[in-house]
């Protein structure tokens, strides 16, 4: 696409364009905002250069590309502005006679092929849609505020969208830093009859007396893990007409407990903001004052996002990542399994005594039943034909392994180890910037004896010794960069791709955490890129771009275009025999009378020791027998004092702080 367009330069339209000009503009596109009034575009591009401003005062954007993201943007009165370009997202007010309006006229002058959305927030796209002759090129995308940082946007086609489109905008979303979750046409889409419902569930207990405005926004917001409260959210977003039609019109379509409260109608006539601590004006409330207010929430919060999946409009995992993310809030079913299932279905149940017309979600009184805990799923399948490709979905995270990550992939190898109507496998991340960044630092910092740390390495190598052994080509396909525990994933594959350009694409940084890699580093990569290089990079923890990757044999190829197409390709390429992909040989490797010396800065040489002796006599021995040597040198790493430093500085400091090693 050369030129995207924005119709509308009210509340969210300028951020929308703001977020397009970003990302897009350095592939040349163009962002035309079109508005009948002149005032509210001179608004949206007032609010789009404070906003552009700000990011440079936090020096995560230069002056220069700043004014290029500017060049990028162009706003004006005249739709003849539009021709040309291959999506056009309406961003004007809630009304559906002024959406309808408007999708005529842009699909009287507009190609073919231009792309319709609407960012309704609320309103079905069949409703929105009738009537246009081109209805499969038409469909909701639906931003969060606010809408240029929010990464989530609900894509929720029409019944006639072409489905072959909603795959490419969710892929386009993916592309350019969002995370799109596919909808159902349900009035309020998946998210706002929570955040919606959230805000009644607080303005009912303000009514009901268990506390003030001021009270009850900051025990929901303790209770929730809410970014802000409920009553915050609506002054920043100035949500409250729209709140309150929404509520109208979900009484009718959604049920009866949704309704307007009389809390809400005042605070539209006298067109007060609502009285809501600053950040540094704390709130606290006595217990006995605080429970309530949180046991009426949680059982409020539970209970509306039951009710979303129980309506059938997207599956649990979409649904807590959207929740999670759109919303900057606890994810509901992670907290009720924590909280206990029993415990979660008790305060649904006590809210919808309290509150008629309220219901109990039949998956939560079915999952307590069963007394399992909710499965969210991280890693998720599709087949290609006969190739399945794996997706490690994480966001918030870079796609880190955790041991539910690692559970989940070695249930999925299992199974297509043993599916015979699957003949490869394509293994990826989510997005664009990672492809798995390393893995939970959190379970190290347990690790207090070789014993421990002997096992944890163990359990570690079981997901990458299944991939190597599975008897299919798995194919790597690099999406974005791979560290730690995820470069060791990639060293297990059969063969690896990367998408062009990355720097960095591949790294082993644990000697900065003071350990060696647990996974099967030290002796897989010395196998693939030889023993020099791999200690170089082993030791310094200096990764790879993804040129110097291809330089070295790490990685086959990089990609220009969708590098999980390619691995698809690749791997039915080599599962019919017309590739031939040559996997890790297990022998032990010739080895050298020393390894190189190295700089090694700041970084512990008592790690650094450990570190040469298991590339050394790790790779002097069969592959296996390697592993597990590994695994003992991992666990001697528990017993010095800069490991404990190492893992310390990283929980307190982040990954950039630099530990100050004793090299004990």
């Amino acid at each position: 696409m050369n030129k995207v367009g924005v119709v509308g330069s009210g509340q969210i339209g300028p951020d929308i364009a703001l977020h397009l000009a970003q990302t897009l503009r350095r592939r040349g596109c163009r962002v035309v905002v079109v508005d009948i009034s002149e005032e509210a575009l001179a608004r949206g591009r007032q609010r789009c250069a404070e906003k552009l401003g700000k990011v440079v005062e936090r020096g995560t954007l230069t002056p220069e590309n700043r004014a290029l993201t500017e060049a990028a943007l162009e706003f004006t009165t005249d739709y003849g502005a539009l021709a040309g370009a291959g999506l056009v997202i309406e961003a004007a007010t809630e009304d559906l006679g002024v959406k309808r309006r408007i999708f005529a006229e842009l699909e009287r002058w507009g190609p073919p092929a231009l792309v319709l959305a609407s960012n309704s927030s609320h309103l079905e796209p069949d409703e929105i849609f009738t009537g246009l002759e081109r209805g499969e090129r038409a469909l909701v995308i639906h931003y969060f505020f606010p809408a240029e940082r929010n990464p989530l946007v609900e894509i929720v086609p029409a019944q006639r969208t072409d489905p072959g489109l909603t795959g490419a905008v969710m892929a386009l979303y993916e592309e350019i830093g969002k995370v799109p979750i596919r909808v159902g046409g349900r009035y309020g889409y998946a998210v706002n009859p929570v955040f919606e419902g959230l805000f009644l569930a607080a303005a009912l207990a303000v009514e009901a007396g268990l506390g003030t405005v001021r009270e009850v926004d900051a025990a929901a917001r303790r209770a929730l893990g809410l970014g802000v409260g409920p009553f915050t959210a609506m002054n920043l977003t100035g949500g409250n007409r729209i709140t309150a039609h929404a509520l109208d019109v979900m009484t009718g379509k959604l049920g009866p407990w949704f309704r307007t409260p009389g809390l809400l109608q005042e605070a539209m006539q006298s067109g007060q903001p609502w009285s809501v601590a600053g950040r540094d004006d704390p709130v606290e409330l006595p217990m006995e004052r605080e429970e309530p207010i949180g046991d009426a929430m949680r059982g409020a919060y539970f209970g509306l996002v039951g009710q979303v999946l129980d309506s059938g409009i997207v599956g649990m995992s979409d649904l807590e990542l959207a929740v999670e993310l759109g919303l900057a809030m606890r994810p509901p079913f992670a907290f009720m399994n924590d909280l206990g299932l029993d415990r979660a279905l008790a305060l649904v149940q006590a809210y919808a005594s309290a509150h008629p017309g309220f219901v109990v979600p039949a998956c939560l009184q079915e999952q307590a039943r069963l007394g399992a805990p909710f499965r969210i799923d991280h890693v998720l399948r599709r087949d290609e034909g006969e190739i399945a490709v794996l997706t490690i979905r994480r966001p918030r995270v870079l796609n880190a392994l955790s041991e539910e990550v690692y559970e989940q992939l070695y249930r999925h190898f299992s199974a297509l180890r043993d599916d015979g109507s699957v003949a490869g496998v394509v293994l990826t991340g989510f997005g664009t910037r990672a492809f798995v960044a390393g893995a939970d630092v959190n379970f190290l910092a347990g690790l207090d004896s070789p014993a421990a740390g002997f096992a944890a390495s163990q359990r570690s190598k079981e997901v990458g010794n299944l991939i190597e052994r599975l008897g299919k080509p798995v194919i790597a396909a690099l999406n974005g960069l791979a560290l730690g525990g995820g470069c060791e994933l990639v060293l297990c594959c059969t063969a690896r791709l990367a998408r062009k350009g990355l720097t960095p694409a591949l790294g082993t940084p644990e000697a900065n955490l003071g350990i060696i890699p647990g996974a099967g580093a030290t002796q897989r990569l010395p196998r693939l890129v030889g023993i020099e290089p791999a200690a170089e990079m082993l030791r310094t923890g200096r990764p790879l771009s993804g040129a110097e990757a291809v330089a070295c044999g790490l990685i086959r190829e990089e990609v220009e275009g969708d590098v999980v197409a390619a691995a698809v390709r690749l791997a039915r390429a080599a599962a019919r025999g017309e590739v031939r992909l040559t996997p890790i040989d297990p022998r032990p490797l010739p080895i050298p009378d020393r390894l190189p010396p190295v700089e090694l800065g700041h970084l512990s040489r008592a790690i650094d020791r450990l570190m040469c002796r298991a590339i050394v006599e790790g790779c002097s021995r069969p592959l296996a027998e390697g592993l597990r040597f590994e695994s003992e040198v991992f666990g001697a790493c528990c017993a010095t004092e800069d490991m404990k430093i190492g893992i310390r500085t990283f929980l307190t400091g982040g990954p950039r702080a630099r530990a100050e090693f004793v090299h004990r």
